[in-house]
């Protein structure tokens, strides 16, 4: 199991006592066929809302475990609408209307495996009556309103090549003053440079980085072995594909790796890290790596930049050369739909050049 999947599932498995027996029969069930990502988040969900119907009164149980299920049964539209209204009102941090529809479509796949699926000894569905199955979930976005989004906030053709030679050059200038700064840089900079450019030549994900071993290159065939986001088959790895401009950089890092960082003989990650007080590299965080590229980002002068748009970024360059399918697969998404983002990216950027020429 890759490092990220086994942290989540570690926590999943800290937090299922605290449910209803109920909800834990329903992760069980899921088990086998989504990740433990997927249902760390299901368990979220469903800790705010149970939180939710003992703030409120509607449940009178001591704790969210206690929640009987009939409570569920008499649940009215008029609680699930105060429900919405709370999530989108919350004082300490109010949730987008995408966070809201996936909030909700967590309880109706509860509610329906529970109603649908899952049987009582008498043979009869363990939830009577599903409120949710009244509750319409709305499409939160189209590929266009993604694409609309991201104009202007990605690295456009050259600025790749800018970006990337910024942090192997420009940006040691502009801190140059700040001398701690420049030392972290100094260390860091040829890993740094590694794995902004892998990313920028592959479209990785950061979990994709974060998870990846020295042992799943190869460098003849420009190819990296990932887990891909929403595959359970922990004994297969996807082969992606990288663009010879990452090559130098990648043999660059592996000279160093050893020597920069004292990994212990056991350590497989191909990123590491040395934390304060320790002497020894160990693997990088999916924080660290994302803390990195926004703090190149805005000395850039593109604060905006994420790990996630540098694999927009990408995206739409490769789209550029490519057809929708090989894009699709080369970003590992399950829809084509959702690659059609970077048709509509490509339309303006098309446009754009056009008229500078």
């Amino acid at each position: 199991m890759n490092v990220l999947k086994q942290k989540d599932r570690q926590e999943l498995d800290k937090k299922i006592p605290s449910m209803p027996w109920y909800v834990e029969k329903f992760i069980n069930y899921k088990l086998p066929d989504l990740s433990p990502s997927s249902l760390l988040e299901y368990v979220r969900d469903y800790d705010t809302f149970f939180s939710w119907l003992l703030a409120e009164g509607i449940c009178e149980a001591p704790s969210i475990k206690d929640v009987p299920i009939d409570v569920l049964e008499k649940l009215r539209m008029e609680h699930i609408d105060t429900y919405k209204m709370f999530l989108a009102t919350k004082k300490d941090q109010a949730n987008t209307k995408t966070t809201i529809s996936r909030k909700l479509s967590s309880l109706r796949s509860l509610f329906h495996y529970l109603s649908q699926i899952a049987e009582d000894e008498d043979l009869y569905p363990l939830l009577k009556r599903n409120v949710m199955a009244k509750v319409e979930i709305k499409r939160t976005h189209k590929p266009k309103d993604t694409a609309a989004k991201l104009e202007g906030k990605l690295l456009q053709e050259s600025e790749i090549a800018e970006f990337i030679d910024y942090v192997k050059t420009g940006y040691p200038h502009t801190v140059a003053r700040n001398k701690q700064a420049l030392y972290s840089y100094e260390l860091n900079k040829v890993r740094d440079v590694c794995m902004i450019s892998l990313i920028l030549n592959s479209g990785l994900r950061v979990s994709e980085v974060v998870n990846l071993n020295t042992e799943d290159m190869d460098l003849k065939k420009k190819l990296l072995y990932v887990y891909r986001k929403g595959k359970n088959d922990e004994t297969f790895k996807t082969p992606v594909y990288f663009r010879q401009e990452a090559v130098a950089d990648l043999l660059a890092y592996l000279e160093v790796r050893q020597v920069r960082y004292n990994p212990d003989k056991k350590e497989k990650a191909l990123f590491l890290a040395v934390a304060n007080g320790s002497k020894e590299g160990k693997r990088m965080t999916k924080r660290a790596i994302q803390e990195m590229v926004i703090k190149y980002a805005k000395y850039f002068g593109k604060p905006y930049l994420s790990v996630h748009k540098l694999r927009h970024s990408f995206a739409t360059d490769y789209y550029l050369r490519n057809d929708l399918y090989k894009t699709q697969d080369q970003l590992g998404h399950a829809s084509p739909e959702t690659t059609q983002i970077y048709a509509h990216l490509t339309d303006k950027t098309m446009a754009e050049a056009i008229d500078k020429s």
